[in-house]
């Protein structure tokens, strides 16, 4: 017999009620089908659990074609991860079918991007250069990116557009068509760079220009402040990659166009990023849409599957 003064509760009495009237959030019209040969892209994706991250999913493929319908934004926020795992054509290609209004890079994206199309590799084993100060010091990197800001921002040009006009004249032939700079330059598709001062490896060149990168990058935020007023009644802003740097300035330009007078609400985001961080999640998928009736998604998985599938989806639903 217990010692203890206090006894197990009984649960004589307790009230039950039968399952029917209890009903349940998941049920067997919500479950996935098997894959069958021969289905492809669209019916892969009909085949999918009408729940949770796949329901997210699917809504940023409605929005997106919602929205290209409706000749609204469809902003593409990329962190360096995105551009130096190799999912420029992708992009690229997305663009060329009209699914991209602007592409918005942080310094990393812009990096990565800039030395894929003047030398068709990026990317360097920091940890074996570090030690001895080499880590940032391609000399072509530094010198060629510095020489147009600094040209870019004398002709009232921003980051993007600046490198964009560069690479024109220096990308080597072969690797020109994989770098979204080059190729979104020429089709006349905005790109703005957003770059912390210090964060970016060319920021330590001699030729590297304090003034003249902080006026082309505040140029590319005034740029990307106009380019959000087409996010309002139906546009898509999506960030993919960038844990920091994009999700503080998206807001800010959110706050800045509503602050003017310009209508901002009823428009999707999402954020897709192999882990969700603090910043993307309240900056992006939350509090933009406070009292505004627009939606944000989050979607967690590596970058070189999800981009694609998403890229797949859209153009295997074009009419």
């Amino acid at each position: 017999m217990s010692k203890y003064a206090e006894q197990p509760l009984s649960f004589e009495g307790l009230k039950t009620v039968p399952i029917g009237e209890r009903g349940g959030k998941v049920q067997i019209e919500h479950f996935a089908r098997p894959y069958q040969k021969g289905d492809g892209v669209t019916r892969l994706l009909d085949s999918l659990p009408k729940l949770l991250a796949a329901d997210a999913f699917r809504g940023v493929i409605d929005a997106l074609q919602q929205a290209k319908t409706q000749k609204r934004a469809m902003l593409w926020g990329l962190g360096g991860h995105v551009v130096k795992c190799g999912l420029a054509g992708i992009l690229l290609d997305l663009m060329r079918h009209g699914w991209v209004t602007g592409f918005v890079m942080n310094g990393a994206a812009s990096i990565h991007d800039f030395e894929i199309a003047i030398a068709g590799q990026t990317s360097e084993d920091v940890e074996a250069v570090l030690p001895d100060g080499r880590f940032g010091a391609a000399e072509e990197t530094g010198r060629e990116m510095n020489v147009a800001i600094s040209e870019g921002a004398r002709d009232g040009m921003g980051m993007g557009e600046a490198l964009g006009r560069c690479l024109e004249k220096i990308a080597r032939p072969e690797f020109a068509n994989h770098s979204i700079l080059a190729s979104a330059y020429r089709a006349g598709i905005p790109v703005t760079v957003h770059v912390a001062v210090g964060a970016d490896t060319p920021h330590t060149h001699p030729a590297a220009d304090g003034a003249a990168i902080g006026a082309a990058t505040h140029h590319d935020f005034r740029l990307l402040c106009s380019l959000a007023r087409g996010l309002n009644d139906g546009g898509v802003y999506l960030n993919v990659g960038s844990a920091v740097v994009l999700p503080e300035v998206f807001l800010k330009a959110v706050s800045v166009v509503r602050n003017l007078g310009y209508p901002l609400a009823k428009f999707t985001t999402a954020n897709f990023d192999f882990l969700q961080h603090y910043r993307p999640k309240l900056n992006v998928v939350e509090r933009p849409h406070a009292k505004s009736g627009g939606h944000g998604f989050a979607l967690t998985g590596h970058h070189e599957l999800m981009i694609p599938l998403l890229a797949a989806a859209l153009i295997e639903g074009e009419a």
